[in-house]
C-alpha cells in the first residue's frame, strides 16, 4: 500500500515536526515503514485466497491493529470521517484486487500516480493552483501511466494485466481522494487516523460476504494463508503506519517524500524474489519514469525550501 509524502500528497498522519526521535532515527523509521509497505504486493500474491478474501480479512485485521496501537484513532467519528473512510476503503480493496490480476510493479506504480490526480483536482477541491514547475511532472507521470497499459502479457502471478492495471489506476485515484480527505480532516481539526480505521472497517465489511462464501472456501485455506493475512494487517499496515507516524513527528515532509520512494522501488523486487514475477518492458519504462520524476520533484522542492 503506497504512502507518498510531499507538499501535495502528504497524509497528515501525525502532528507537525516537534520532538522525540533524532533525525537519524526518524529516517530509519521511515525507511523501515517503506520496506514494510513495499512487501504488500508480494504477500498478497503468496496467498491462495481470492482478492476479495484477502482484502476483507486484511482490512479487518488492520482496523483492529490500528485501533489498538493509536489511541487517537478511537475518537472523532462522524460523517466527515465516514466520507474519507469510504475513499480509503476503495483504495485498500482496489489495491488488493489489482495485485491479484497484474504485476506488483504495475500495481504500486499506478497507485503512485496519486499526486497527478491531487494536482489536477487541487484548483477545484484544495484551492491550490497548478504551478508552472509542476507541468513537467504532470506530463511525465501521465506518460508513465500510459506506458503501463501497453503491458498485456499474462503470467502466473498476473493473469489479467489489462484489468489489473485499470483497477490499480483506480486505486491511485482513490488514494488521491484519500490524501485530500485526510488533509481536509486535518485542517478541520479532526483526527486523520480515525478515518483509516473507519476505512479498513468498511473495506472488511464490504468484502466479508465474498470472504465467507467465495472460492476457495476459508475452511480449505492453509496456515500460510492466514499467516499472510495477519502479516498484511498487523505488520504491513499496522507497524508500518506506526513507524511512519513516529518519523513524521520529527522528519520534514520533503525528506520523507524522498525516503518513502523506497517503497515502489522495492515492491517489484519482492515479487521477483518470492514469485519470480518479471514486469514487461512497458511497465519497467513506466515505473522508471514515474520514480524518476517523483525524485526530481522532491529534490526540487527540497532545494526551494532550503533557499
Amino acid at each position: 500500500m503506497s504512502s507518498p509524502a510531499g507538499r501535495a500528497v502528504t497524509p497528515p498522519l501525525a502532528p507537525a515536526p516537534t520532538s522525540g526521535l533524532s533525525l537519524g532515527t526518524a529516517r530509519l523509521c521511515i525507511l523501515a515503514s517503506a520496506v514494510l509497505f513495499s512487501t504488500g504486493g508480494a504477500a498478497i500474491k503468496l496467498t491462495t485466497l481470492s482478492g476479495a478474501q484477502v482484502a476483507g480479512l486484511r482490512s479487518l485485521v488492520a482496523a483492529c491493529a490500528l485501533w489498538l496501537v493509536f489511541r487517537q484513532s478511537r475518537r472523532g467519528y462522524g460523517l466527515p470521517t465516514l466520507l474519507v473512510g469510504l475513499t480509503y476503503a476503495s483504495t485498500m480493496v482496489l489495491f488488493v484486487l489489482a495485485n491479484k490480476l497484474t504485476t506488483a510493479a504495475s500495481t504500486i506504480f499506478l497507485q503512485s500516480t496519486a499526486p497527478l490526480w491531487v494536482m489536477l483536482a487541487g484548483p477545484w477541491l484544495l484551492k491550490e493552483p497548478i504551478e508552472r514547475r509542476d507541468i513537467g511532472f504532470i506530463g511525465a507521470v501521465a506518460l508513465g501511466l500510459v506506458l503501463f497499459f501497453f503491458e498485456r502479457t499474462p503470467q502466473a502471478t498476473a493473469p489479467n494485466p489489462p484489468l489489473g492495471n485499470v483497477l490499480a489506476c483506480a486505486s491511485g485515484v482513490a488514494w488521491a481522494g484519500t490524501i485530500m480527505g485526510l488533509r481536509w480532516l486535518h485542517n478541520e481539526g479532526r483526527e486523520s487516523l480515525t478515518a483509516l480505521v473507519t476505512g479498513n472497517v468498511i473495506a472488511g465489511l464490504v468484502c466479508l460476504p465474498w470472504a465467507l462464501t467465495g472460492e476457495p472456501a476459508l475452511s480449505q485455506a492453509g496456515l500460510s494463508d492466514f499467516v499472510a493475512v495477519l502479516y498484511l494487517g498487523v505488520v504491513q499496515i499496522g507497524l508500518a503506519y506506526l513507524l511512519l507516524t513516529l518519523a513524521m513527528r520529527t522528519l520534514p515532509a520533503l525528506d520523507a517524500s524522498l525516503l518513502i520512494l523506497l517503497e515502489p522501488s522495492l515492491s517489484p523486487l519482492w515479487a521477483l524474489w518470492l514469485q519470480g514475477e518479471v514486469p514487461g518492458l512497458p511497465s519497467i519504462a513506466g515505473g522508471l519514469l514515474l520514480l524518476g520524476s517523483s525524485i526530481l520533484r522532491a529534490l526540487g522542492a527540497r532545494r526551494r525550501e532550503a533557499t
